[in-house]
């Protein structure tokens, strides 16, 4: 069984994806580029439920995706790393921390090649 297992945004605007403050999720994102990392907040009926589905693939060596409509209002999955229920004063949450295809608006890649932005104002040598 290798068919990822998907929870899809169903109504709603675009998640709000937070920048990772987690150490330990930079574990879980080696590779050869740094991809985004972070967590967002859902709304649910019913966050057991959706944390099930999440443990049971894992389990089972199969990913847990997040399905959602991007601000452009095209669809676009995120892999799930971790999911943890929760309560916020206006009901049940789904704590959700991803690892996107792409970074989201207003943050910066470090890996982007046309981003010639730097820190360090002393590299002209003015």
């Amino acid at each position: 069984m290798s068919e990822t297992e998907k929870i899809t945004v169903v109504e709603g605007p675009t998640p709000a994806f937070e920048p990772n403050t987690e150490p330990w999720l930079l574990a879980l994102s080696e590779g050869p580029a740094i991809p985004f990392t972070g967590r967002c907040l859902l709304r649910t009926f019913d966050g057991d439920a959706l944390l099930q589905r999440c443990r049971k693939a894992w389990q089972q060596g199969r990913a847990a995706c997040l399905e959602f409509t991007n601000m452009a209002g095209l669809p676009e999955e995120a892999l799930i790393l971790a999911a943890r229920v929760g309560e916020v004063e206006a009901g049940e949450v789904l704590h959700l921390w991803l690892r996107l295809n792409s970074w989201p608006e207003g943050f910066d890649d470090p890996d982007d090649p046309l981003d010639f932005e730097s820190d360090d104002e002393d590299a002209t040598g003015f």
